[in-house]
């Protein structure tokens, strides 16, 4: 089967790397790929998503994205003025011209490819809004499409109805990527769940005390830490005012290492610095290896708004962390509370802080989190499963 997979992103994430682990392990014999990707996006500095891609021996293809024209921009900015009364208004308005110019033109751009290829499905490793031309595209040349819904996400009554009529099959992440899928409006026999799952043979490439002596981490400090891009949704702000709340309180001597980049980096750096963290607060930058940075961590913290089954999660239990997020859908179908980590009301930062305290005040509790968390990765969320889950669903059944 000819299988071309649709990749809208513009950074490296979680549902990266799955792509990547399924495509490592699946049965190439049977599915042919080629990968269509909108922005050939960094893995730090040393690589990107094409090498990554090619070094599999699959084919990438890039779709350039046109840069917005000034007519275009002007009419964006009429509409958020004449509907300035109503963010829904503003939203449809904007959604309305969008779909109109750059959708429209990417579907026509995606469904030449596919009749070029002689594709004979569609798989689209986003969600159904950022993927919106490739269901439009599956329409207009007749290749069935599947969608792979990672993250939680808003739709509007336009793309619900194109999920609906255009989509074969959407496979979710999580029961409540789904639930809220369905929720919108999307028919709950288009959805299967589908874990992530990552490999118990899993390895870390340096050891906790090299990427402490690296960061200037002292011997016998504790050290809580958390993985993903710098965004709002991830609520990192979160984390450092809880570190800022517990400092001094312990006992402990802490420091928080914070892995990842983006564009709230700066807000964030600025906040630990007023905040008098700044000794305290260690910004690294994306990291290729992130699992040995994870490794090296005494406390996972997660505290974001909104996910789909974070997959940083499972490599943090993998690694015997005991894991203190946020309560949000996805999240909290992997972390058992009070057993493999603790759970906390989402932007609650006082009871984050709390639940920070309660492990860095208890080495066993850590302990014993730790190994359960392990033992709930390898025995549920293993990687053969989901590429199993993955194919049969490819294939034109059912998870």
């Amino acid at each position: 089967m000819n299988i071309l997979i649709l990749d809208t992103g513009r950074e490296w994430g979680g549902g990266t790397n799955s792509l990547l682990e399924l495509l490592k392990r699946i049965d190439r014999d049977k599915f042919r790929f080629q990968v269509l990707f909108y922005h050939n996006y960094a893995r730090g500095k040393g690589s990107d998503i094409k090498t990554a891609i090619e070094d599999l021996g699959i084919e990438f293809l890039l779709l350039p994205q046109k840069k917005q024209s000034p007519g275009v921009k002007i009419l964006k900015e009429t509409a958020r003025a004449l509907f300035f009364f109503s963010r829904e208004l503003k939203k449809q308005a904007v959604f309305f011209i969008d779909r109109r110019t750059r959708i429209m033109n990417n579907a026509k751009r995606i469904t030449a490819i596919l009749k070029e290829r002689k594709s004979e499905l569609l798989y689209m490793n986003n969600q159904p809004s950022s993927n919106l031309e490739g269901i439009i595209a599956s329409k207009m040349s007749g290749v069935p499409a599947i969608q792979h819904s990672r993250i939680e996400t808003e739709l509007n009554p336009f793309e619900v109805k194109a999920a609906n009529q255009g989509l074969s099959k959407i496979i979710c992440v999580s029961q409540g990527v789904m639930d809220t899928l369905v929720e919108r409006g999307v028919e709950s026999a288009k959805c299967v769940v589908a874990y992530n799952g990552i490999s118990s043979e899993t390895v870390t490439r340096r050891s906790p005390d090299e990427i402490k002596s690296e960061w200037g981490i002292p011997e016998g400090d504790l050290l809580i830490g958390t993985v993903g891009s710098l965004i709002r949704r991830k609520r990192i702000r979160d984390l450092i005012e809880a570190i800022g709340m517990i400092e001094g309180k312990t006992g402990c001597s802490v420091k928080c290492l914070i892995v990842g980049e983006g564009p709230e980096r700066e807000n964030l750096v600025e906040l630990a610095e007023k905040s008098g963290l700044g000794n305290r607060v260690i910004f690294t930058g994306f990291q290729s290896d992130a699992i040995s940075y994870i490794n090296a961590m005494d406390i996972f913290a997660m505290p974001s708004e909104k996910e789909g089954f974070p997959r940083v999660v499972l490599e943090a239990m993998l690694m015997r962390k005991p894991v203190v997020a946020a309560r949000i859908r996805g999240t909290e179908e992997l972390v058992v509370d009070n057993e493999t980590g603790i759970m906390y009301k989402k932007g609650a930062v006082k009871d984050l802080a709390g639940c920070l305290a309660k492990l860095l005040l208890s080495p066993q509790l850590r302990e014993d989190m730790g190994m359960a968390g392990k033992e709930r990765v390898v025995d549920n969320f293993f990687i053969e499963r989901y590429v199993e889950q993955v194919s049969n669903i490819l294939s034109g059944g059912n998870a």
